[in-house]
């Protein structure tokens, strides 16, 4: 037992050992100051000298780093490293740091390094006497009844001072008034609270309004203070009944007045005030649901308004008690009776009955045809009764009055037309002579019935249309459309082919229509080069009873395609082949002509349009051949190594689209001068006779087909110009086309000049004439050989 109370001696005495020197490190860097400053001090006031109140070396603060540490917020004071005083950083404001404590200390910690050393400062804030004490409010109504009793409490709100302790709210002071005195109960924290005591009954009669002043006054030196106005209204005793400013109301109402207006305004007064003053209008006990209904009083304004039908023939007057009452706590009440007199109106509008009635007119209806009978009527007498009838549009119908009062029959006054106006809605108005006049609409719907006064139409005429030749038989070519004003059966039509009984095999023969949608159908292949152009009549026929029908003349052209290949007209052996042989002496120069191959084509412009060339020659150096002409020309003379006979091929082809040709054989013998002069004479009689016939035929042949091309040519200028700028030619697709269908190509060949006519063609296309209709032969005008110009038209330069 005493080893163990020694040992546990010594355990006490190493704790407090431990416990002293932890005290002694705490109190070597730490240790805590007080100093006190008053609020609202100027930045820069120095509270105290912190360094060496606290014992530390002035020449090492800086070095130390010696600082206040203050949280996130700026510090309200601030220490110099200099000289270790501790001084304001900022104004301060009591009430806004501590509000209402009793004390108010703000703790600082400052901190100096090497080594580590923490000291508090606390710093005491005392209040000065810097704020009045306030009401929440400047002025305070109070309403007191003057039937209240002496001793009546009105508890006032308190004043409140920022200042705490002493310099707070302290007392309260009450002007002097002999009705009313002022108690003050202490609550402690809660400070002190008025009362306002009626020590005295009050008289409205004598004093309406009474006005006090309440002052606080803090325990400040010198003391602040702080006024509240209190006013005082004393109300009234409701002792005083409503009065009518009228002794009695008597009005007049016109019947159908509109809901809301005006019937008459009462009014009352009452010499008391407040509630006990105002008065409220409201309808009688008396008063029955039916006049509820039509009459609205307002309760504020004493007004009776309008607020149903009225109406003279149901009742013509109207007695109304009307009760006015003051909102005092027991209302007093005043009755007064309204009379009002409904005075009649024309109220009654007349009412239009149809009797008899057609409601599908024809459109042939003669002048005065009755359409309806009309009666009408008006409840009214009198003037209010007197009714008068009519139309107010513009239509071909009029009103005629009958032998019987108010009865009128509605009957056509000019002719009718379907087509252009089917339906008519007529408007009849019966006006009255009332002041003011009422009137009233009646509309009768009458239908144009249609009788078949219109023939059929075509959309063109006469039509015009162009085919090409080679069409499929039994295929529909073209369409003619007719149109017909009518309606149903009336305007139904069928078409048929005007055909002429007394000629035969007419081209109409080999047409066919459709007699319903008038699509014609071509029952054979036309061949232009037989038929170009062609005339025939269609008839449409509408279903009418009587049936109407017109006629129009359809003009059709033939368009050529290039169905036939070129003719050869020279060369020609006598079995019919297209071969010749042809002798020229040795001696010939070159450009020597050595013969012609003619050819024809009998199809128009491109497709007729011929191009020579040489499809087989023995030597190309010998011979050469004119596209244009198909001349055979020597291009250098003979020599004695050339062979005596040479074979040429010539080809002649077309320029329509699928291109057709045919090919001539020349055989070419080179002979002595004598022999070839011999042969020369004998061949050039024979040659003459024969070329005279062909040159007389071919004649006639191109001034045939010439002229065909010119009528074709001016047609389609005419319809080219009659057509809307806006629609493109389908033959014409350069984008430098002006508007010229046709055009001419004047071109050389050896001693001859040449022009094309045909469509238009750019400048750079290739040109291919033939020997045909198209080509017509110009005197020369000194132009240098194969130069082409084209100009527009056919004129010549």
């Amino acid at each position: 037992m005493e080893q163990r109370g020694r040992r546990t001696r010594q355990e006490r005495r190493q704790w407090l050992a431990y416990m002293l020197t932890l005290v002694m490190l705490w109190s070597a860097v730490s240790a805590q100051i007080r100093y006190s400053i008053s609020e609202e001090m100027k930045e820069g006031t120095a509270v105290g000298n912190v360094a060496k109140d606290l014992g530390l070396d002035k020449s090492t603060l800086k070095e130390r780093g010696y600082r206040i540490v203050y949280g996130s917020t700026e510090p309200p004071f601030r220490v110099n490293q200099d000289d270790g005083i501790l001084y304001v950083n900022r104004k301060i404001d009591r009430e806004e740091v501590c509000d209402r404590s009793k004390v108010c200390l703000i703790d600082l910690k400052t901190v100096l390094e090497n080594p580590l050393e923490v000291h508090y400062v606390a710093v005491e804030i005392l209040d000065v006497n810097d704020h009045s004490p306030s009401f929440p409010e400047n002025e305070k109504m109070f309403e007191i009844s003057e039937s209240a009793l002496p001793g009546a409490r009105f508890q006032l709100q308190a004043a409140r001072d920022a200042d705490s302790g002493p310099l707070s709210v302290q007392q309260y002071k009450l002007s002097h008034n002999e009705h009313f005195r002022l108690e003050v109960k202490d609550r402690g924290e809660d400070g002190k609270i008025p009362s306002l005591i009626l020590q005295k009954s009050l008289d409205r009669e004598s004093v309406k309004t009474h006005t006090l002043l309440l002052t606080a006054v803090d325990g400040g030196k010198p003391p602040r203070s702080g006024n509240m106005r209190i006013i005082v209204d004393v109300s009234d005793v409701n002792d005083n009944p409503p009065v009518f400013t009228k002794d009695s109301y008597t009005v007049q109402l016109k019947e159908n007045s509109p809901i809301g207006t005006a019937v008459v305004q009462v009014n009352a007064t009452d010499l008391d005030e407040g509630s006990n003053g105002e008065v409220v209008f409201s309808l009688g006990n008396d008063v029955d649901g039916n006049v509820r209904a039509r009459f609205n009083l307002n309760s504020m304004t004493g007004e009776l308004t309008v607020a149903g039908i009225i109406d003279f023939e149901e009742r013509n007057r109207y007695e109304i008690d009307i009760q006015a009452s003051d909102k005092g706590a027991a209302a007093l009440t005043t009755d007064k009776s309204v009379v009002i007199n409904v005075i009649d109106v024309n109220d009654n509008a007349p009412e239009v009955e149809v009797t008899s009635f057609s409601r599908a007119l024809p459109e042939d209806s003669k002048l005065g045809t009755t359409v309806a009978l009309i009666s009408v009527t008006d409840l009214d007498s009198d003037l209010n009764g007197n009714v008068m009838c009519f139309i107010n549009q513009d239509a071909p119908f009029t009103l005629t009055p009958s032998l019987q009062n108010n009865m009128y029959s509605l009957v056509t006054k000019s002719s009718l037309d379907r087509e252009q106006q089917s339906y008519y809605d007529v408007t009849i108005v019966a006006k009255d002579a009332g002041e003011p006049s009422l009137s009233s609409e009646k509309t009768i719907s009458i239908v144009v019935s249609d009788v078949n006064d219109n023939s059929p139409k075509f959309l063109l005429s006469p039509y015009t249309f162009y085919i090409t030749e080679n069409n499929a038989p039994g295929g529909s070519v073209f369409s003619v459309k007719a149109s017909d004003r009518d309606e149903g059966d009336n305007a139904i039509i069928s078409y048929h082919i005007l055909r002429d009984r007394g000629t035969k095999n007419t081209v109409s023969s080999f047409l066919n229509i459709n007699s319903e949608n008038g699509d014609i159908l071509a029952l054979k292949s036309f061949d232009f080069e037989t038929l170009k152009t062609f005339r025939f009549h269609v008839v449409a026929t509408d279903s009418g009873t009587p049936s109407l029908s017109s006629n129009v003349t359809v003009n059709v052209f033939i368009l050529d395609q290039n169905d036939n290949a070129p003719v050869i007209l020279y060369p020609v052996s006598a079995n019919g082949s297209a071969e010749g042989v042809e002798e020229i002496p040795r001696n010939v120069n070159a450009g020597h002509l050595v013969t012609k191959v003619r050819a024809y084509d009998p199809d128009i412009g491109y497709n007729g349009w011929l191009l020579f060339s040489l499809q087989e020659v023995s030597d190309h150096s010998l011979f050469g051949l004119d596209r244009y002409t198909g001349q055979i020309r020597t291009l250098r003379s003979f020599t004695e190594t050339d062979e005596a006979e040479h074979k040429l091929i010539i080809l002649v082809k077309d320029n329509g689209n699928i291109s057709l040709s045919a090919t001539a054989t020349v055989i070419v013998k080179a002979v002595e001068p004598k022999e070839a002069f011999a042969a020369s004479d004998v061949k050039g009689a024979a040659k003459e006779e024969d070329e005279s016939n062909l040159t007389f035929y071919l004649m006639i042949t191109l001034g045939s087909v010439s002229a065909l091309f010119l009528i074709s040519i001016i047609v389609l200028i005419v319809m080219q110009c009659s057509k809307p700028t806006d629609y493109s030619s389908k033959y014409l697709q350069d984008s430098n086309y002006d508007g010229t269908l046709c055009h001419s190509i004047q071109y050389r060949s050896g001693d001859k000049r040449y022009m094309l006519v045909g469509p238009r063609m750019s400048i750079g296309s290739t040109i291919v004439p033939g020997s045909n209709a198209n080509t017509l032969v110009l005197p020369d005008r000194r132009q240098t050989s194969g130069e082409v110009s084209v100009s527009r038209g056919i004129t010549e330069k």
